[in-house]
């Protein structure tokens, strides 16, 4: 995939696999309850059993198709044409929804807490993970939350090029973030401001310094300095609709930036911002740190909450999140359109897509594909 900034992003598409659908009928009741008795499922390999086939992001050589275990490997415009022929076969374009998932700060679609979590809500709908830039085998360097917005509405749109019409996201930690701004900047809330002028102190909990889970970075762009709202406006309000979300999802996700409460947030604070801890991130984690401050500083994801509706909204966290406390999550619930948002408090939840367990993500799925 190549994001509106020029940055190759390395993307898998799982179509719903066989069978997936028959047990997805049967309601989002239905799948809550079973996930409540503790389904001890934890998926499988979606890459043999789902026919995954790669974007046409960076790294697409044998080396990736190998530690996933799959032999079709495809581009997406290769991908798009055989799902169109395949509809076509059956009587006409007929797809399921879709879901896109965004991982948290250091992931990677390769990553094993991201393949676990892809084959679980595989089967509900069909798949789209992809690598942020500056994470696995996509270009660029992380901007932590800001420009992925950009990669985001490139998986959404490549959903939606394959012939998804109802396209859920789901994101983690940093990728929490960038949901819901990305919900607020391509959805009903690009009408009412939510563009890159209102950034700073644009709602509450936004204010003056650098990250949450979130940090620096004007990324690599056509033009320095713009932000993601900037550059999606070029696109005119068609290439905005065809990057929308119909439902999102933020999991373990932080309120507002520069948030230092907790120990793990002073670790990411220095990964982040220190040269040390760039060189630590780029060789030991696989994440390439842009050096460079905001400029113009992005909507904090809790002044971008209220600018989502009417898309629905799902909020969950865990009450035993070591990077961001409860205050968090219940922010964002309250800045949210009621009517149109649910939060949800889980004991003994940790953080993100490594602590999710194969029940929570079967309910997530369910709560999802209902409202698509």
């Amino acid at each position: 995939m190549l994001t509106d900034d020029g940055v190759r992003i390395e993307a898998a598409y799982e179509p719903l696999a066989a069978g997936a659908a028959d047990r997805a009928d049967r309601g989002a009741v239905d799948t809550a309850d079973r996930a409540r008795g503790g389904d001890p499922a934890r998926g499988g390999d979606p890459a043999r059993g789902g026919g995954l086939a790669r974007g046409g992001g960076l790294a697409m050589g044998g080396l990736m198709a190998d530690s996933l275990g799959t032999d079709s490997l495809r581009t997406d415009s290769q991908v798009a044409d055989s799902q169109v022929a395949d509809s076509q076969v059956a009587g006409g374009p007929v797809m399921g929804p879709a879901i896109v998932v965004a991982h948290g700060f250091t992931g990677a679609l390769e990553r094993p807490a991201l393949r676990r979590a892809a084959a679980v809500l595989g089967r509900h709908a069909a798949v789209v993970t992809f690598s942020f830039r500056g994470h696995g085998r996509s270009g660029g360097r992380s901007t932590v939350g800001d420009r992925e917005v950009l990669d985001l509405a490139a998986a959404v749109r490549w959903a939606r090029r394959l012939g998804h019409r109802r396209v859920a996201t789901v994101g983690f930690s940093m990728g929490g973030s960038v949901v819901l701004r990305h919900a607020a900047l391509y959805g009903a809330g690009a009408d009412r401001g939510a563009g890159p002028g209102s950034g700073p102190g644009a709602g509450p909990g936004a204010g003056p310094g650098s990250v949450a889970e979130s940090g620096p970075g004007s990324g690599a762009a056509p033009e320095p300095g713009a932000g993601p709202g900037a550059l999606e406006a070029k696109g005119g309000a068609g290439a905005r609709e065809a990057a929308h979300a119909d439902a999102v999802v933020a999991v373990s996700a932080p309120a507002r930036w520069y948030y230092r409460g907790t120990a793990p947030m002073r670790r990411v604070h220095w990964a982040i911002t220190r040269p040390a801890g760039r060189l630590v991130s780029r060789y030991g984690l696989r994440t390439r740190i842009d050096s460079r401050g905001w400029d113009p500083e992005p909507l904090s994801p809790v002044a971008a909450a209220p600018l989502i509706a009417p898309t629905p909204l799902l909020i969950v966290h865990g009450d035993r999140d070591p990077y961001f406390p409860l205050d968090h999550p219940r922010a964002l619930a309250e800045a949210a359109d009621p009517s149109s948002t649910e939060l949800w408090i889980e004991p003994g939840f940790g953080h993100a897509e490594n602590a999710a367990d194969a029940a929570l993500l079967d309910r997530i799925a369910a709560w999802a594909t209902a409202r698509l």
